[in-house]
């Protein structure tokens, strides 16, 4: 430890003696980290985020549906790297074509062929798409989106949704540290579900909106996911279409996992720009966002590079996972398998006298007790779960792969039996 420095650990001391145990490295690596960076582990993968003392700090390896924590303990994964793996750890087509791309040599002074090629590919796939544009996070894309659709029509103000995640950037991150009231002044947030929540807004802003952000259902942090009801995006196009505004749609967490073609095809409607990120390019860093043809002047003036967005891996890892969606009929596979989790979930929980409700899509579903507004019972049995070899989140909604077959599923469900098997004998006891 370097001189004059103080270890300061966030570790619970009730669960000290476990991560002395179980977690040892992982508790060697966090205080090494803490020495050298801001909280130790930052953001969604921070342990504050999870279960801390209880989830493992830091990852080996994976393979398929399964990781390798840093102390050699594997976890059946039902979070999927928080989403981008959506064919399984490692899958051996994607990494084969990043490697022959990334042999040629990965980064340039200009774009690989690949880009093209990426870009044909997705306009393809996407139906109202009419070109493409690649970054590499999901902040990046949803950011240059708004300043599209400013560009476009002219205008500063934008509509989100309550309690919608959109990325890190000022307007509409999740937390207030570093950020002033002027990065929001133009942001303003309407209802899930309530149409005339929007229209309201609409009408009070008048001809100010550039903007109207929505996701393909609702997912709020720490809170269930909510499906739209029939019409909601529907009728959000038609108003927005109405008053020459930009509907963005932020497919970042559930594009190409739930439909090979975007999830917006899944709700009968059509965005003027949606943006992507974790299932295209299964684990290698790349966003996309796409848009129609009458926006593609304002694209083309609105600044976007990084110094690492063309690299040629990601194109190739991006083009070769679109294509497997699709060929494999992948997410059919997945929500199949989804179904087969949740029924086991719900199922195994009656059987225990509570009442689990997994909401939102199959793919991508958030696991809920529905009397438990602390989240102790849920994080009660993640935590049970983790030390049987089962990763499952008590915070955020779950995601599966392709990898997730029959078998996983089963085993994934018997470790849930037991966990609930475990809190009702304790609940009795008490």
């Amino acid at each position: 430890m370097p001189a004059g420095k103080t270890l300061h650990s966030t570790i619970d001391p009730s669960v000290s003696s476990f991560f002395e145990t179980r977690l040892s490295e992982s508790r060697t690596l966090f205080e090494r980290a803490l020495q050298v960076v801001p909280g130790g582990v930052y953001g969604h993968t921070s342990p504050a985020a999870g279960l801390p003392g209880v989830f493992p700090y830091f990852a080996e390896s994976a393979e398929g549906c399964r990781f390798t924590d840093v102390d050699g303990n594997q976890y059946l994964d039902f979070m999927c790297g928080f989403g981008p793996i959506v064919l399984g750890y490692r899958n051996p087509e994607v990494e084969a074509a990043a490697a022959a791309a990334k042999e040629k040599g990965n980064l340039y002074n200009m774009p690989s062929r690949g880009f093209v090629e990426l870009a044909e590919r997705i306009v393809e796939r996407v139906d109202f798409a009419d070109w493409a544009v690649f970054a590499k996070n999901g902040s990046d894309v949803t950011t240059w989106a708004l300043q599209v659709a400013r560009e476009a029509t002219g205008r500063k103000k934008v509509l989100q949704l309550k309690g919608a995640y959109h990325g890190v950037d000022a307007w509409c991150a999740p937390g207030f540290g570093g950020i002033i009231e002027e990065d929001r002044v133009h942001i303003h947030r309407f209802e899930w579900n309530k149409i005339d929540s929007l229209i309201g807004m609409l009408d009070s802003l008048k001809d100010q909106v550039a903007a109207v952000f929505v996701t393909p259902y609702h997912h709020p942090t720490f809170s269930p996911s909510e499906m739209p009801v029939d019409g909601f995006l529907t009728k959000v196009q038609s108003e927005c279409n109405r008053r020459g505004i930009v509907m963005i749609l932020d497919d970042i967490r559930a594009g190409f996992r739930l439909h090979s073609g975007g999830s917006h095809r899944c709700f009968d409607f059509e965005p003027d720009i949606a943006c992507y990120c974790k299932a295209i390019g299964n684990g290698f860093p790349i966003s996309a966002a796409v848009g129609r043809d009458s926006l593609k002047t304002a694209a083309a003036k609105v600044f976007l590079t990084g110094s690492y967005w063309n690299n040629a891996d990601a194109m190739a890892a991006a083009a070769t996972c679109i294509d497997i969606l699709e060929r494999d009929q992948i997410p059919a596979r997945i929500e199949s398998m989804g179904n087969r989790l949740c029924r086991g979930l719900t199922e195994a929980a009656a059987s225990h006298g509570y009442r689990m409700i997994c909401s939102g899509p199959r793919a991508a579903p958030y696991p809920f007790f529905d009397d438990d507004r602390n989240l102790r019972k849920i994080q009660e049995f993640c935590g049970k779960a983790i030390r049987k070899g089962a990763f499952f989140h008590p915070h955020h909604n779950w995601f599966l792969s392709a990898a997730h077959d029959e078998p996983a599923i089963d085993e994934a469900v018997a470790i849930a039996d037991e966990c609930l098997a475990e809190m009702a004998a304790t609940r009795e006891e008490s």
